[in-house]
């Protein structure tokens, strides 16, 4: 294994070097280490679990291998400590307003799960995107925007009734509408617009200005639909790798119904737009799984366990060979020499072309 340069948990690279005792840092600097980063240089975030679902700790430089288009890598950088966090929260108000009421119940769940170090900015998004507040890290300024959302409504989403009693009932003659020789007109309800993969690029752009050394993810609570954005799935993901940004999400709605999840194998499904983009976006930039969830107790549970998933995973680094001209895509590979465990990390990456 050749050397790899390791942060001790708890500690900084400037305290290491100055033999400072922790509580001298700056209290910034206090939640784990400050990262920099060159624009060659690649960074994974990788998360360990077993086969229950639990993140493994304790994990060591040698117990991975990184592969970058089938070949192994030289670590130059190994941490398992905490990162500071730039998260795009994207709250969809496109789902039904019984799961959009549900959502809005769970925000103090959702500040409480940031750390002071984090910043966060909110968005939402249904036909368009909007920015509901820039990045900040202050706890009462994005509870104070959270709390005006709360007289936000969603759609109702359910199916438009045509006829029957309950329907639009015009005057008839002998079963043809008054005023009309041919039959009865057939209603088409508009398609109602999703733009997932519009607020992912909206979101991953912002991002793309926040400080490097900071871990970036997209934090989405949504139905999973998308139908109607401008931005397709991949040129979206090709931002979010040549970025390093990863994708969380917690799914609601009819998205967290089995039969629903089990039709998402199918790429189109029940006239509703695309459903299987989130987890998509997931396993591509090292996310994970996403959750599912339908109660509001499992909903904030959710929260606390993606932000703290996000901020404490193992951190590898290298510096890859350059290629002269080549911003060709990398596919990236972590294999970890323990038998029983899963890992997720990012699929690959774009190379930064250098500056000019």
């Amino acid at each position: 294994m050749p050397p790899v340069e390791t942060i001790p948990p708890g500690s900084t690279p400037e305290a290491t070097s100055q033999g400072l005792p922790r509580n001298q840092l700056n209290p910034k600097e206090d939640l784990g280490f400050t990262l920099r980063v060159t624009s060659n240089f690649v960074q994974i975030p990788v998360m360990v679990k077993n086969k229950q679902g639990v993140r493994v700790d304790g994990l060591l430089p040698q117990d991975f291998t990184v592969l970058e288009n089938g070949k192994p890598v030289k670590l130059d950088f190994f941490t398992s400590d905490p990162f500071q966090l730039s998260v795009a929260v994207l709250i969809d108000l496109g789902m039904a307003d019984v799961s959009v009421q549900k959502v809005h119940q769970t925000y103090s769940a959702l500040v409480g799960a940031f750390s002071p170090y984090d910043e966060v900015s909110l968005y939402t998004y249904s036909s368009t995107v909007s920015q509901v507040t820039d990045f900040t890290g202050r706890a009462e300024k994005l509870s104070a925007v959270l709390e005006s959302m709360k007289l936000v409504r969603g759609h109702n989403n359910g199916p438009p009734v045509l006829g029957g009693p309950l329907g639009p009932q015009p005057p008839m003659v002998n079963g043809v509408p008054v005023g009309t020789a041919g039959p009865p007109p057939v209603y088409t309800p508009p398609r109602e617009a999703h733009v997932l993969n519009d607020a992912i690029l909206r979101a991953a752009l912002d991002l793309s200005k926040r400080n490097r050394a900071r871990r970036k993810v997209i934090f989405v609570i949504s139905d999973g639909r998308e139908r109607g954005s401008s931005a397709s799935y991949t040129e979206v993901l090709h931002v979010l790798e040549t970025q390093g940004i990863q994708v969380k999400a917690v799914v609601l709605d009819m998205g967290a119904l089995p039969v629903y999840k089990q039709a998402e194998k199918l790429p189109h499904i029940f006239h509703q737009g695309y459903a299987n983009i989130l987890p998509k976006y997931s396993n591509a930039t090292g996310g994970g799984d996403v959750f599912t969830e339908l109660s509001r107790n499992s909903i904030e549970t959710a929260y606390s366990q993606i932000t703290s998933e996000a901020r404490n995973q193992y951190t590898l680094g290298y510096t890859p060979k350059a290629v002269a001209g080549s911003s060709a895509y990398r596919s990236i590979e972590v294999l970890v020499h323990r038998k029983g465990l899963d890992v997720y990390s990012k699929a690959g990456y774009y190379p930064t072309p250098p500056p000019r």
